[in-house]
């Protein structure tokens, strides 16, 4: 029996589709726990000017320890940062008590844009087109067009990898 599954969520921290997600996101870790290990991975879009910059923010915030409370307060932001742009990254993260002198010095000196890159470069390869996609036991799922089903089909996977005996 395998200890846990990895779930990679390809995402874009400016996608109202991943912000609708998040429902399916957070009723899998419920379910799971630890046992499902749940990955954000990066693909900015480049129809929204701010998402390479929220993704490097992202990052800052894993680094800070707080990716996914991060990643859910600044998706319910999405309109906002399509207006205002990386001040409402900055002021996320002042509002999640994290470091915000520090997100604002990772977005002038990129420290977390090789990550961002070597993210959106292996979606790319693995055919992700859009956000958001879920990649499980090397099936991938895209949650862009509709949430439909996607969550279902990600438990009838986790179970059964979950289920199997080595």
């Amino acid at each position: 029996m395998t200890d846990s599954v990895i779930l990679d969520v390809w995402c874009e921290l400016q996608c109202p589709d991943c912000h609708s997600a998040l429902g399916d996101v957070r009723a899998l870790r419920a379910r799971y726990g630890d046992r499902l290990d749940i990955r954000l991975r990066h693909f900015p879009l480049e129809k929204h000017k701010h998402s390479f910059a929220a993704a490097q923010a992202a990052e800052e915030a894993a680094e800070q320890g707080r990716a996914w409370p991060y990643v859910e307060a600044v998706l319910a932001r999405t309109a906002e940062l399509g207006k205002a742009g990386e001040p409402v990254l900055v002021e996320v993260a002042r509002e999640l008590g994290l470091d915000a002198e520090e997100f604002d010095t990772a977005l002038i000196d990129g420290r977390h844009i090789l990550i961002v890159d070597a993210d959106q470069a292996e979606g790319k390869a693995i055919g992700v087109t859009g956000t958001p996609t879920y990649v499980i036991d090397g099936v991938r799922l895209d949650g862009g067009k509709s949430q439909d089903g996607l969550r279902e089909r990600i438990e009838e996977i986790a179970d059964r990898l979950l289920a199997e005996t080595p």
